[in-house]
């Protein structure tokens, strides 16, 4: 089974996590292709995708959204999960469900969304960014849960090992749809 894993990271973090998600899937046997979602092409010759996206003012930046909205029939045709970057600090800021994903969701048909903490490096950002982190009093420091990201990975493993072969499934091989 062919994957895409693509991502849309502002500053490296949610790249890391797309990384590792890549490499977990290919640990348990899948083909997997890990992009950043400006240098995909065809989604055509993909069986299922997990996309993920770095999150600021509690929304995907913006080409993960146009990605999805660009890439949408196809992605709906086939098994989708859904991934976000974002709540820093400690305790996590913002809450857990500070982020919506929900046209992403529908647009993909996607079986499931989590969000993963995410990192902070002052020196990688902005002006405006440093302001916000300074009023949140995040400091610099990285969240990542990396054995929660790999155990999530292997759970969207054991979930496509149960789909039938592509070959039986893939609409433009026998016509149908998902």
């Amino acid at each position: 089974m062919r994957v895409l894993v693509a991502w849309a990271s502002k500053h490296g973090a949610t790249a890391g996590i797309a990384e590792a998600i890549g490499e977990e899937l290919r640990e348990q046997g899948l083909e997997v292709t890990a992009l950043p979602m400006e240098n995909v092409g065809a989604l055509e010759e993909f069986d299922a995708f997990v996309l993920g996206a770095a999150v600021y003012v509690g929304q995907w930046v913006k080409p993960a959204k146009e990605f999805v909205q660009r890439n949408r029939e196809v992605l709906a045709r086939r098994p989708v999960w859904l991934f976000s970057s974002g709540p820093i600090g400690e305790p996590l800021k913002p809450a857990a469900d500070a982020v919506d994903v929900g046209a992403a969701m529908e647009a993909t048909a996607a079986r499931e969304h989590r969000l993963f903490a995410g990192r902070i490096a002052r020196k990688e950002l902005g002006l405006a960014e440093k302001a916000m982190m300074l009023a949140l009093r995040v400091p610099d420091g990285d969240w990542r849960d990396w054995e929660d990201i790999r155990g999530w990975a292997r759970g969207i493993a054991a979930k496509l090992a149960e789909l039938p072969a592509p070959e039986k499934y893939r609409p433009w091989a026998v016509g149908g749809r998902w």
